[in-house]
């Protein structure tokens, strides 16, 4: 592909979620995810409905007259997306490949994060960290983030997402908002990520294709695991097959939700042929409800 074709989808796509940051998100992004704290800001004279526990007993003296302070809450806060770059990614049936979705989704949510002054900052992984750009200010990083997911060519084809939680754990030591985008195609990983939330704010945003969840009766299917290129030959109009298959799939689905559950991390499952962003802004209007609730 061209450097001018490259990038002339890199500016489509920010075009696009630039729009949806303005039109939708940029208010439940700054709701839910508040600064760290507090910082001076300015002295002026009381006014009616200001707390007294404001007021700034050493100017209120000079003056003879009650001045408070006032304080703005401290932003820029680090935003870290963990993309999942393994070759399970690289498959869709519908509107996207699940790795297409992933780089919107990843470009939404950076350009919800710089609108609001924070920092962004991402990791690539397969089995391996693939790559690591640490959190940074400024239009620039976003779009540096979004060509890296949409053309960074990784070296493997696996997935190992307790080794790529674990990096992260050893190398962000401010607390962060940690988003980890995949199809948690892998397993063992759990106690990981419930060790990584306990320093960190992490949200898990599972992508899916639905022919991974329900086999279409579409006669000899020739399949083929893009991550060990093991193939076999499957007989979907077998009403059998379909059925043995549905119901190991409805069991792994029930087991992440319960895993997820436990470990008191937040799962958001996204599918390729379903329109993501009301999915999302469910998800923040209700995270935004319980923590108001706390």
């Amino acid at each position: 592909m061209e450097a001018k074709d490259i990038i002339k989808r890199i500016r489509k796509i920010e075009i696009t979620t630039r729009n949806l940051v303005n039109d939708l998100f940029s208010g439940e992004y700054h709701s839910l995810f508040k600064g760290q704290g507090l910082e001076f800001s300015e002295v002026r004279a009381y006014q009616i409905g200001d707390s007294f526990r404001q007021i700034d007993w050493n100017v209120t003296a000079r003056h003879g007259y009650p001045y408070i302070k006032k304080f703005e809450e401290t932003r820029e806060l680090n935003v870290m997306f963990m993309v999942d770059s393994s070759a399970s990614t690289l498959f869709g049936t519908k509107s996207y490949l699940k790795s297409e979705l992933i780089t919107e989704i990843t470009a939404l949510l950076s350009f919800s994060a710089l609108s609001n002054n924070d920092k962004v900052g991402l990791l690539l992984f397969t089995n391996e960290v693939e790559k690591y750009i640490p959190p940074r200010k400024g239009k620039k990083s976003a779009l540096r983030i979004l060509r890296d997911i949409l053309y960074f060519e990784p070296k493997n084809v696996k997935t190992d997402i307790k080794n790529a939680v674990e990096y992260i754990y050893r190398l962000i030591k401010k607390r962060s908002i940690i988003f980890v985008i995949s199809d948690f195609l892998d397993s063992d990983y759990q106690d990981s990520l419930k060790i990584l939330a306990k320093k960190h704010d992490v949200i898990a945003l599972r992508i899916m294709d639905r022919v991974e969840l329900e086999i279409p009766d579409a006669g000899l299917l020739h399949l083929i695991d893009p991550e060990t290129n093991s193939a076999f030959t499957l007989n979907s109009s077998s009403k059998t097959i379909r059925k043995k298959y549905n119901a190991a799939v409805q069991k792994q689905e029930n087991e992440i939700k319960e895993n997820f559950r436990k470990i008191k991390v937040d799962l958001v499952t996204l599918y390729t042929d379903k329109p993501y962003v009301p999915e999302l802004m469910k998800f923040f209007k209700f995270r935004i409800r319980m923590k108001n609730q706390r």
